[in-house]
């Protein structure tokens, strides 16, 4: 039986022990709204798409051409009479007599009777009379598309939980779809803790650090389909913390901090959880990023997430923890992060007991096997490391480290190109 998270304490979980207990902080989905094709994009189905429609409505050609019917008798006659056309958006309202034939356009529909399209590029034309070249290489049905051949009325056409990108709303369209039924974006709170965090912009203290780590999660929001609402920067105040997070609790679908949820004497994130909502703190055996809170806030129960300081710990735990549970928020099918398997170039080192996320550089040799190398540094707070990255080299806590040759798992990222 999985414990609730709030029932974990500071007992030290596995990531997938951390997931799971996560999972019950999102136990439904939000609500379902209907919007147009091109507010689409982006957006997580919340029911099944079912064609109206064959796609494609009629029988067609797939090349422009001669259409005809193929003859009772073989072998294929080389000479056909032209009886007509027909254009793409046009069609020929006669059946085809044996030995006529109609010229014909990609996509136009095929008269009745006709089965078989024969390419412009083997035939001679000599007034009506149509000569074929070779006949003897033509096979019935070739170069026609059949009706409902990609997609067939009353066939679903799109799951719920699809998220939709560009193939999927071509698609949609093709269907004479104006809107579908999809659930409703995730608002997500996001604010910085800590005296030291500064933004950009504005001078920097001698002891401060700019504040990248809200930027970064604004983006790894978007890219997953949620609406960032920035709260900005929190001094290390108990006072202005609960305040903070009783205004997120009245705004947000999730709240999410960085910085503040570890044992430190100026940590009050956790203190204010426990004043608004209710915590369920723990460790999580990884690396980068094991001290990590979760909670709900106010009457609403929103879920509460406090990520590391660190900003490579804050992508790392973005994408091992919260990417799921704005999955759940929007309808999508649970997913484990997508893994792969390549050979290490380069020894990597590790230690056992816990799950060591390395940044990692791919490539393909001459035989099509997939290699990786780490990006150099390692430390959780070298974000130039993720910038190099195409991916994250997963190894798990039995591993005390890798061989060059030796197989490992990587989770390929996302990125914009």
């Amino acid at each position: 039986m999985t414990l609730s998270c709030f029932d974990l304490g500071e007992r030290m979980l596995s990531p997938a022990q951390a997931s799971a207990a996560l999972a019950e902080l999102v136990p439904t989905s939000l609500a379902v709204e209907r919007v147009s094709l091109d507010a689409l994009h982006g957006r997580v189905l919340a029911e099944d798409v079912i064609s109206p429609i064959d796609v494609p409505q009629n029988t067609n050609a797939a090349m422009d051409g001669i259409a005809l019917a193929w003859p009772v008798a073989d072998p294929l006659p080389a000479t056909w009479r032209r009886v007509g056309e027909v254009l793409a958006g046009r069609s020929h309202g006669a059946a085809l007599a044996p030995g006529d034939c109609v010229a014909i356009t990609t996509g136009a529909p095929l008269p009745a009777g006709a089965d078989t399209v024969i390419m412009r590029e083997q035939l001679e034309t000599q007034g009506e009379a149509v000569r074929v070249e070779h006949p003897e290489r033509v096979k019935r049905g070739q170069h026609v598309r059949q009706a409902g051949e990609d997609i067939a009325r009353g066939q679903r056409a799109l799951a719920a939980g699809t998220r939709v990108g560009a193939a999927e709303l071509g698609l949609l369209a093709s269907l004479g779809l104006a809107e579908v039924a999809v659930h409703r974006r995730p608002r997500v709170a996001v604010f910085s803790t800590g005296d030291e965090v500064t933004p950009p912009g504005a001078p920097l203290p001698p002891a401060g650090i700019f504040d990248a780590n809200r930027f970064t999660l604004a983006g790894l929001l978007r890219e997953q389909g949620a609406e960032p609402i920035d709260l900005g920067i929190l001094a290390d105040d108990r006072a202005a913390m609960i305040a903070a997070l009783r205004d997120a609790a009245e705004r947000a679908d999730l709240v999410i901090t960085s910085g503040g949820v570890s044992v430190g004497q100026a940590d009050f994130t956790r203190q204010a959880l426990e004043e608004v909502g209710r915590l369920a703190f723990w460790r999580i055996a990884i690396r980068p990023g094991r001290p990590l809170a979760c909670g709900q806030l106010g009457e609403r129960a929103v879920p509460f997430l406090g990520l590391p300081g660190n900003p490579v710990a804050v992508m790392v735990t973005f994408l091992q923890f919260v990417v799921p549970l704005l999955g759940r928020l929007q309808g999508r099918a649970e997913t484990a992060p997508r893994r792969l398997t390549a050979l290490a170039e380069t020894p990597l080192r590790s230690r056992t007991g816990r799950t060591d996320f390395l940044r990692g550089v791919t490539r393909s040799d001459e035989a099509g096997r997939l290699w990786v190398r780490d990006t150099g540094a390692q430390g959780s707070g070298i974000l130039s490391s993720m910038v190099a990255a195409d991916c994250l080299i997963e190894l798990d806590k039995a591993r005390d480290g890798v061989e060059a040759g030796e197989a490992v798992t990587i989770q390929p990222l996302f990125r914009l190109s």
